[in-house]
């Protein structure tokens, strides 16, 4: 990571040029998309930056150092040719991540100065006070609306509000803000702003997180997007602004979408026909097909075969729902969801592939018979897979799954043909639930009212995360899903003893929909490290057995019991019943809904009724 360039203070005695200052950062690739993607800030050391968009560091998201990935089945839903990896080099001479000075409002320790950083006069390379010679401190508050715009905390109209009307006076005052904390408590009442006009009193920063704090002074969103730079000039907003901490979670949140690479696309190869798809979808005949292939490649050979294009185009119109019902974004997702469910389910084998092939699933050799009495069906072993996970764009304020009207920033001020992404590399298993057994199971009276508990408490959060109750996208919670999702995260823990993996490099894929009930169970990383074996050969039916009867033994006791069985609610926002950190909570980065919507009594049941239990007759035996 690499930030701007300092500005050097004119003839200042053995000043070094900014350029060749060690002035870096280091972040993982992976957090370039998850936690410090384009418009998100970031500390390094003592100071503060916004990562720059794409178009404003074309440089450093080209060439070696950001190689391009394909995947063309997300390629497609995204509307764009490629993706890029983020730039990483160990090379001083190049650029990495580019990042720009944010907030620009800075304080002095030592003088109490409150201020844009310019103006403390700091020396080439260093972000100190020009006259304390102490490190500056970046302001802890910045302001942000739904839309995804960001900005300075307003401090000169928080200190020369009207205390009748909260209207701002300021103006030519030419006085200059000072801020101090009182030390007398850890609260916003001990952080004080004052102005050296003295025509405004001292005044705390509480009370500045108000809904309506900043709407109180009469300020609305002036559009700025501070990652943009000069390129993409203020334009008015007018929603209303919110403060926050500089480092909340609330300032940039991630909108990721990933796809697993399945046949006919699963070689990773660029795709030498990527501008010619439009057009060949529109014939339906091979014959039409050929004839426009020749002329599109008149002159030379095409470089793939026309049966291949055949098995691509047919691949394309089998994945794509129902045009004449307009399908939304969501509704094309979930289309290639349940393309990957297809695939797990039919498998790959591994003896007709070449070695190119990045999908390799297969049928474990053992009697999948001994897992009939647990309700487990098609365990299947999947030897090689390659995830790629996109950046699709960014959200403030509003968490991009809690609304359906979602205010998404994009991360270039003109459209890109590509966007940034990870490909990771991996093992896992893949296994369903007996259909018949679950549509009996699921509709029981009390397990549809159990899971309606959580349904109506996880709505509840999603509009108020919405703030327009008419927006709130519908919880996905239902008997089978959340059936799904504790089956999944007791097996995380449970293999994570056995398979020589932590539960933080395990991860979840759901497939929960009335026509599907599947759950893949994988690890994957950057390398070729993913692909050990040890997640494998927990697939095979003996073993599966076994463990998953040890991990349904577990789940029916937890240290936490009886609170933890016994509690109306329980987890992040009451969305959770018999669920605990004890118990079925995993790491974060391995769960697909930051673990909500669990429930272990849906598995085991409870002791006044085991019959709850999807697999309560299990733990009899």
């Amino acid at each position: 990571m690499t930030p701007p360039r300092t500005r050097r203070r004119t003839g200042a005695q053995g000043a070094v040029p900014a350029h060749s200052l060690p002035r870096r950062g280091a972040v993982r690739r992976a957090q370039a998309i998850t936690t410090y993607g384009v418009g998100s800030l970031v500390a390094v050391d003592h100071e503060s930056f916004v990562v720059s968009g794409l178009d404003e560091a074309e440089r450093s998201w080209n060439g070696d150092e950001s190689p391009r990935i394909y995947e063309r089945r997300l390629a497609r839903l995204l509307d764009v040719d490629y993706f890029r990896l983020p730039p990483a080099s160990e090379d001083s001479s190049r650029d990495g991540l580019r990042v720009r000075r944010f907030p620009l409002m800075h304080s002095c320790p030592e003088c109490a100065e409150l201020q844009p950083h310019r103006l403390f006069n700091p020396p080439a390379g260093r972000s100190v006070c020009g006259t304390c010679e102490v490190d500056l401190v970046p302001s802890r508050f910045v302001v942000a609306c739904e839309a995804g715009h960001l900005d300075e905390f307003p401090y000169w109209q928080w200190v020369h509000r009207s205390p009748e009307r909260g209207s701002t006076t300021a103006g030519g005052c030419g006085g200059s803000l000072r801020l101090r904390s009182s030390g007398r408590t850890s609260s916003l009442r001990s952080i004080l702003v004052s102005c050296t006009c003295d025509r405004a009193p001292e005044v705390s920063m509480e009370g500045s997180f108000r809904k309506s704090a900043l709407k109180d002074l009469g300020l609305k969103c002036r559009g700025t997007r501070p990652w943009l730079g000069t390129s993409a000039p203020a334009q008015e907003c007018g929603l209303p602004l919110r403060t926050l901490q500089r480092g909340s979670s609330s300032v940039w949140q991630p909108v990721l979408k990933s796809a697993l690479s399945i046949p006919p696309w699963s070689h990773g190869r660029a795709d030498p026909l990527a501008e010619h798809w439009d057009a060949l979808r529109q014939f339906e005949s091979r014959d039409h097909v050929a004839i426009y292939l020749k002329g599109a490649f008149r002159g030379g050979e095409c470089p793939v075969s026309l049966d291949e294009v055949m098995t691509l185009l047919d691949a394309e119109r089998e994945e794509d729902p129902d045009l004449e019902n307009a399908p939304t974004f969501d509704h094309r997702y979930g289309a290639l969801r349940t393309k990957e469910y297809e695939r797990l389910r039919s498998g790959n084998e591994e003896s007709e592939q070449s070695r190119e092939e990045q999908f390799v699933c297969e049928t474990p050799l053992g009697d999948q018979a001994v897992l009939g009495p647990l309700g487990v069906t098609g365990p299947m072993l999947v030897k090689k897979l390659r995830e790629v996970r996109a950046l699709k764009a960014f959200t403030r304020l509003v968490d991009a799954e809690s609304t359906t009207d979602t205010k998404e920033m994009s991360l270039s001020t003109s459209p890109l043909r590509w966007l940034p992404a990870m490909e990771v590399h991996g093992e896992g298993v893949f296994l369903r639930l007996d259909e018949n057994r679950l549509g009996t199971w699921e509709t029981a009276p009390a397990v549809a009212a159990r899971v309606e508990r959580m349904r109506s408490a996880h709505q509840r959060v999603l509009e108020e995360r919405a703030d327009d109750s008419g927006r709130a996208a519908l919880s996905p919670a239902t008997p089978r899903m959340v059936l799904l999702h504790t089956v999944a995260h007791v097996l995380i823990n449970e293999w994570s003893l056995e398979s020589g993996y932590p539960a933080a490099s395990l991860r979840e894929r759901l497939y929960a929909a009335d026509d599907m009930a599947g759950m893949l169970i994988y690890t994957a990383t950057s390398d070729s490290a993913g692909s050990l074996g040890g997640l494998v050969a927990q697939g095979e039916p003996e073993v599966l057995d076994r463990t998953m009867r040890s991990a349904l033994r577990r789940a029916a006791w937890c240290s936490s019991d009886p609170l933890c069985m016994e509690a109306d609610t329980s987890g992040l926002s009451w969305t959770n019943l018999a669920a605990c950190h004890d118990c079925v909570m995993l790491p974060e980065t391995s769960c697909e809904h930051n673990n909500i919507l669990l429930d272990r009594a849906l598995l085991v049941g409870t002791p006044e009724d085991p019959s709850l239990g999807f697999f309560g007759t299990v733990l009899e035996h």
